[in-house]
């Protein structure tokens, strides 16, 4: 018999490289999807789909089988704006406790929490999992219900759920259309508005969703494990969308004041229009600061590669050419 895996955030870009993985090892998946999410891209792979929302408990209480071998909990709200911290709350926070709350009831194997660098909140200098989590003092809530929700995952340890915690970097790669492939998609069409100061360690989401599997077969009992990469700048990041992509991009990035002063225009502007701004005092506060994490552990215990910026770009570069989501860029067929 197959083992069976529970996914939530199954039709975003790690749950959907997650849901690929587990079928390629021979896992029955039963993929979470809210009643209007875009199933486009979790309908060409083979798993059963269940509706349900991670806000909404007993809809994931339905969905998730009794005694399943393990929870891959990936759902998450990543955005950036503070007049969504409440919204933020319900998914990233009570959506954990909901799921928690389920693998209990349903006697989950193991629980395999997708957490965030951004849990550690505010850091200077490199970190490894020995670092003090500052999210929870973060003035980011991104940062802070990143935190507040492995506190919950913990929680559940406590009353007896087998849990390990994962925390990417910034993640980058096939089927993402939204987050850091935006860099991708404004390089190639001309468009790219700034480029910001900051750095952060990228990571291929295909090794992220590797090192999810691993993480069951192998993380130790209530581990942290933070899954970095290639500590690059959004400089070097545009430089290697530009060479795969064939366009020029800016030589230097735009001052960390000028982000923070549009950050600030931005929030103003929201008061008036009620939109969200195209960048929030948040995220200019989030891509002017420099990360670096240490990723030894991981591929000590996980066997967790990280994957050199060109490659990684040039990956994410040929699943959206495939796609037919770069301006100006053919495909050259299927991206690997």
């Amino acid at each position: 018999m197959p083992r069976t895996a529970f996914v939530t955030g199954a039709t975003d870009c790690l749950g959907l490289n997650l849901v690929e993985e587990l079928l390629a090892q021979g896992w029955r998946v039963i993929a979470l999807h809210r009643r209007d999410s875009d199933l486009k891209y979790l309908r060409r792979l083979p798993a059963e789909r269940a509706v349900g929302d991670v806000t909404d408990a007993p809809t994931v209480r339905r969905a998730m089988p009794h005694g399943v071998d393990a929870v891959f909990h990936a759902a998450g709200d990543t955005g950036l704006w503070s007049r969504n911290n409440a919204a933020q709350d319900r998914v990233n926070v009570d959506g954990t406790r909901n799921v928690v709350g389920a693998a209990l009831e349903r006697r989950a194997r193991r629980f395999v929490h997708t957490s965030s660098i951004s849990a550690y909140g505010l850091q200077r200098g490199r970190i490894d999992e020995h670092a003090e989590q500052l999210g929870g003092v973060s003035p980011v809530n991104y940062q802070r219900s990143k935190y507040l929700a492995e506190q919950v995952a913990r929680a559940g340890m406590a009353r007896g759920l087998d849990i390990v915690i994962l925390n990417p970097g910034a993640i980058l790669g096939p089927y993402d259309t939204r987050n850091y492939a935006r860099f991708v998609r404004h390089v190639a069409a001309g468009t790219l508005p700034v480029v910001p100061p900051g750095s952060l360690p990228f990571c291929h989401v295909r090794e992220v969703a590797r090192a999810h599997v691993a993480a069951f077969e192998h993380g130790g009992l209530g581990e942290n494990y933070l899954l970095g990469g290639t500590d690059a700048s959004f400089l070097d990041l545009v430089r290697e969308i530009g060479a795969a992509v064939g366009r020029q991009v800016p030589s230097r990035p735009t001052p960390a004041w000028v982000l923070r002063a549009l950050g600030a225009f931005g929030a103003l502007q929201s008061r008036v229009t009620g939109r969200a701004p195209a960048l929030t005092p948040e995220a200019a506060r989030m891509v002017t600061r420099h990360v670096s994490c240490d990723s030894a552990k991981a591929m000590r215990e996980l066997g967790y590669r990280a994957v050199p910026l060109g490659e990684i770009v040039r990956d994410c570069v040929a699943w959206l050419a495939a796609e037919g989501l770069l301006d100006g860029v053919e495909s050259a067929g299927p991206a690997a």
